[in-house]
């Protein structure tokens, strides 16, 4: 039931901010849809058995985004760099690599995955069971991945790790 509360009130937050529409009308539409939505849907925003473990992650992903912000814009600098060098073609090494990863819960794994394809110059290609193969323009991009990133997801959404 708390999940179902919870996803409600979030939906209904963004329903609020997004639409900018004050009268009666469109909230009381918004409050219809957003139930509607918390009812059928309230195990996506809340995946798995431990349902009272979501606010931990709530708070530890809320503590993790300041720092992939940060990544996101040195990484915009690195490749800026690199494409306006004038060596470019020495610098850009495009591959694909494979690496395995520690994080076991479905949440941490596409948490780790949206944030390696957040970062420009990586794009998570795939990811299966265990393994993630990934994109990256760099030599420097690939030799980072696993990394602080799955690190910092882990302590952020992995209670065991």
């Amino acid at each position: 039931m708390k999940a179902k509360i919870a996803t409600f009130a979030v939906m209904l937050a963004f329903w609020v901010v997004l639409s900018g529409m004050f009268d009666a009308f469109h909230l009381t539409l918004g409050v219809v849809c957003c139930l509607l939505l918390a009812h059928f849907s309230h195990d996506l925003l809340f995946y798995g058995e431990d349902k009272r473990g979501w606010g931990r992650n709530l708070v530890g992903f809320i503590a993790y985004l300041p720092w992939l912000f940060y990544q996101i814009i040195i990484a915009n600098l690195q490749v800026a760099y690199v494409v306006l060098h004038p060596r470019m073609l020495e610098l850009i090494d495009p591959h694909v690599i494979r690496f395995k990863t520690k994080l076991k819960r479905p949440i941490s794994k596409v948490t780790f995955a949206q944030s390696i394809t957040l970062t420009p110059g990586t794009i998570t290609v795939s990811i299966h069971d265990d393994e993630f193969s990934v994109y990256a323009l760099t030599r420097s991009a690939s030799d980072s991945l696993p990394g602080e990133m799955e690190a910092r997801v882990a302590r952020a959404l992995e209670p065991d790790l």
